[in-house]
């Protein structure tokens, strides 16, 4: 960062980027917002709180967050179901749960989620996104379908000229020029909340903190700290392949924790990391550091208090075409190609699909996530269940047996273990060759057990050799400890 102080040239690229994604932040927010069921002004300064919070404290420079995206659709059903003032309550909930993982290192299991998993995940908030836009395209004046077919042709097709400025940023000026010139007559994002140009105060506690409060929310708020926590660190971890520098992924856990706390007293609504706008500031933009999103949320401040008159007449349909659009870019295209589905794995594909499915049929991203995650391990213990296999040699003068154990011994293989002896017709002397296997759990000790067990009942002694330090530990801490 301070080199970049130092650097005009530097300066000036980070500036100019925070700049650039703001523009083309607004439309997103905006259209979030209405998607949430909460004032458009409440997103738009959540935003600003959320940006200036994440640039100081935030593990990864150059990440933009605002409250938009995933978090948005996780909040909209509380919002509709029982109103805006239990939004607050569950914004807090949800940041102390983020905080908690920060702190505890408990962040890092986010590294754990299936790579098929992700996909859905992705997959499914590209649906929710776009069916989200569909109700403004109902029941509307003719006009404002002609609109929404200009703001299309603007988005497809200053590209091909230019890309100096964002083409959804032009669409929605260039539109909303025309309504106002005109004097065009369709729904806007004024209709939706009045954008008073006047930043709010401290956001109220309205509801009574007591135990069906908490019973309440706490579904939300656990979905909202979740999704949140696995897009910024999704988002981190693509700003870090993308600049090839690491990333503090605790640091950035906390860290969206507090600014979400900070977002929910002041704004109303909690936020996340945003992947587009994010490589629009780090890859077309070539910021590096924190300056960036300082100006982002500083310009942000600038758009909201001085030209919120201005915004409160962008029609709906311009808005509803840049996030359909969207939606559409969001979905990762090539993971459901014919071809591509060809080559994957069976169960990859299974697992893709519930977690869209799940997604789709609850509206909840995070319970397409959880249910994706549990099929994952379930199909990969059923997988590496049939992976051991026992080599059996018998000695030339029959007095004795060597088993060899190949593959990993967890409780998804080990209790087939005990199936891969002969008891009734091998002689009195059994070895166990453990040197290509590892104890991984009790359940494998107690395979091991009972195979003892079970040789012991027909006079024969059981010699378990091979194992490694670790396993060794293991085995001798738990074996006997079972039963019969």
């Amino acid at each position: 960062m301070l080199s970049a102080l130092r650097s005009p040239r530097q300066l000036t690229r980070e500036v100019t980027a925070g700049m650039v994604t703001t523009l083309a932040l607004v439309p997103e927010v905006i259209s979030f917002s209405i998607v949430a069921g909460v004032d458009p002004m409440v997103s738009l300064v959540a935003s600003i709180v959320l940006a200036l919070a994440m640039s100081i404290l935030g593990g990864r420079p150059g990440v933009i967050t605002a409250a938009a995206g995933s978090v948005a659709l996780v909040v909209a059903p509380l919002v509709h179901g029982h109103g805006v003032r239990y939004v607050l309550p569950t914004v807090i909930l949800a940041g102390v749960i983020q905080i908690v993982f920060g702190l505890t290192g408990l962040a890092r299991l986010m590294r754990f989620i299936p790579r098929s998993v992700m996909i859905g995940f992705v997959n499914a908030l590209g649906v929710l996104i776009f069916t989200a836009q569909v109700p403004h395209l109902l029941n509307v004046p003719w006009l404002a379908y002609v609109l929404f077919a200009v703001t299309l042709a603007i988005i497809f097709i200053l590209p091909r000229f230019t890309k100096a400025v964002p083409s959804p940023l032009v669409a929605i000026v260039v539109v909303t020029a025309v309504v106002i010139i005109a004097n065009l007559v369709v729904p806007n994002v004024a209709g939706e909340g009045p954008l008073t140009g006047k930043l709010p105060g401290i956001t109220p506690f309205l509801v009574p903190l007591n135990l069906p409060t908490l019973q309440l929310i706490l579904p939300t708020a656990v979905s909202v700290a979740f999704v949140g926590l696995m897009e910024t660190l999704l988002t981190a971890k693509l700003v870090d392949e993308l600049t090839d520098t690491p990333s503090h992924k605790s640091r950035e856990s906390w860290a969206l924790g507090v600014s979400n706390i900070a977002a929910g007293f002041y704004g109303g609504i909690a936020g996340c990391a945003m992947i587009g706008q994010t490589v629009l500031n780090v890859k077309t933009g070539g910021a590096r550091t924190r300056i960036s999103t300082i100006m982002a949320g500083v310009f942000l401040l600038a758009l909201v208090t001085e030209f919120s008159s201005v915004m409160g007449q962008i029609p709906m349909v311009a808005l509803a075409a840049v996030m359909m659009v969207v939606a559409i870019t969001t979905v990762d295209w090539h993971s459901v190609k014919p071809s591509t589905l060809k080559r994957m794995p069976l169960p990859e594909t299974i697992v893709m699909a519930v977690t869209v499915a799940v997604v789709v049929m609850t509206s909840n991203l995070a319970y397409g996530v959880l249910v994706g995650v549990i099929l994952a391990m379930v199909l990969f213990a059923r997988r590496v269940a049939h992976v051991i296999n026992t080599e059996r040699t018998l000695a030339d003068d029959g007095g004795s047996v060597h088993y060899a154990v190949v593959g990993p011994l967890f409780f998804g293989s080990s209790n087939d273990l005990v199936e891969h002896f002969c008891y009734a017709e091998d002689p009195a002397s059994v070895t166990i060759d453990l040197s290509r296997a590892q104890i991984w759990d009790a359940s494998t000790v107690a395979a091991l057990d009972s195979i003892e067990t079970k040789y012991r009942s027909h006079g024969a002694t059981v010699t378990i050799h091979g194992l490694d330090e670790r396993s060794i530990g293991f085995h001798s801490r738990l074996t006997g400890q079972f039963g019969a």
